[in-house]
């Protein structure tokens, strides 16, 4: 039986790695549509890596310096956070914040200035906002010894990702999303991820966290359906950043 789990698809982890960070991945020869798309059911186990490396990096740091400054620790790892990620989600967040303001609620309108390089004052200040939430975040969860929920949070907000594929309308004729819509894994592997990262993260971290989480991706959603009837690419890694920033939040409660 093919599944997303067998030795065939371990390129799509390695994928996974490859697009959600700049980590190197062995990744040789062609790279199918179909293994793009079962690529996707990895992105939670590729965001635990990665927050298992802010946690290792935290706890080494503070190995040898027990009483470091929670707000440089904090600043050191969200510039981490950011390196390894290459900005993909902020880039996102900064073109869905031009194109949500700059497209007068015009559908067409914010489509195009979404596909604009160009980025505007709202798509900086956007940027700067989140990152800040993240750091004050970051750094009341490492004052209070709390550095483990560094490992949950990039997992379920790259979870995100599995969920609105699964629910929302891509509304691009092409790109990378077409790949994920027509070779998506089988709905009851996705279900079965999404119900393990859940489990883990209210076990793990907090309800009230995911809570929060589920509340404004569900805004979101709705956002993006009564602007432009779906989403993109763009409106994905906004919803990333937007997520990973209020589960930190959350976490701090």
């Amino acid at each position: 039986m093919n599944t997303p789990f067998n030795d065939m698809n371990l390129r799509s982890f390695y994928i996974a790695l490859s697009f959600l960070t700049r980590i190197p991945a062995p990744i040789k020869g062609e790279v199918t549509q179909y293994q793009i798309g079962q690529s996707i059911i990895f992105y939670p186990v590729v965001g635990a890596l990665m927050g298992g490396s802010f946690f290792l990096l935290s706890e080494f740091i503070l190995f040898f310096s027990t009483d470091f400054s929670s707000d440089v620790l904090a600043a050191i790892i969200l510039t981490v956070w950011v390196l390894m990620t290459g900005g993909l989600h902020l880039d996102g967040l900064a073109d869905s914040a031009d194109a949500w303001i700059g497209g007068l609620n015009d559908r067409d309108r914010t489509l195009e200035i979404m596909k604009d390089p160009y980025c505007g004052p709202i798509a900086v200040a956007s940027i700067v906002l989140v990152l800040l939430l993240k750091w004050v975040a970051l750094s009341q969860l490492l004052k209070t010894g709390n550095s483990a929920f560094l490992i949950v949070v990039p997992m379920i907000s790259r979870s995100v990702i599995i969920v609105l594929f699964m629910t929302t309308t891509y509304v691009r004729d092409s790109g990378l999303g077409s790949a994920f819509l027509e070779y998506l894994p089988e709905e009851k592997f996705l279900w079965a991820a999404l119900l393990i990262c859940g489990l883990f993260y209210i076990i793990f971290a907090s309800v009230l966290s995911m809570l929060m989480i589920v509340l404004v991706v569900v805004f979101l959603r709705i956002m993006m359906i009564n602007r432009i009837g779906g989403m993109t690419g763009d409106t994905l890694g906004a919803t990333v950043e937007i997520a990973e920033a209020v589960a930190l939040v959350g976490l701090i409660f």
